[in-house]
């Protein structure tokens, strides 16, 4: 499993090697055809940026969540709530304008649409998250209910 090209094979592993040509699809060998695949309002070439990571963690306060999001202005991303108690998070990294003088000799940027979801627990308050992006992370910060303990209330035993 080594970064270096195999002298002997021809081929690169790509288990540990982020630049490897053999890009693993885990939905090659799903039974979707084709049209039920362009159907979907996100491209297959833009699986890569599709795909965008997302940490949640959970304080004892709120749900926090970080995405990474590189080159992306605020303006280019959107987080939503929905009723059912879903967080959204979508946007779209616009492809760079090609000039007919430049010559490209590699593209690993990722470029097209992205949207993630997670539904929130149900001590999560949903009119009180905030979003904030700064150096191309966006921070979500959903607050938290605080948990009611039950009350215990002692009953003295006659007789």
């Amino acid at each position: 499993m080594s970064l270096i090209p195999s002298f002997f094979g021809g081929r690169r592993s790509n288990t540990f090697d982020p630049f490897s040509l053999d890009v693993w699809d885990p939905f090659k060998d799903f039974p979707l055809t084709n049209s039920a695949l362009s159907a979907s309002s996100f491209p297959q070439e833009n699986s890569a940026f599709a795909s965008t990571r997302i940490d949640w963690k959970e304080t004892p306060e709120a749900h926090v969540f970080k995405a990474d999001l590189p080159g992306l202005k605020k303006e280019e991303v959107k987080v939503e709530i929905e009723d059912d108690r879903v967080l959204q998070i979508s946007g779209e990294r616009n492809v760079e304008k090609e000039d007919k003088n430049d010559q490209w000799h590699r593209v690993e940027r990722s470029s097209g649409k992205f949207m993630r979801r997670f539904r929130l627990p149900e001590n999560a308050k949903m009119d009180q998250v905030k979003a904030a992006m700064e150096n191309g992370i966006l921070t979500v910060t959903v607050p938290k209910e605080e948990v009611k303990k039950p009350q215990v209330k002692t009953i003295d035993i006659s007789g």
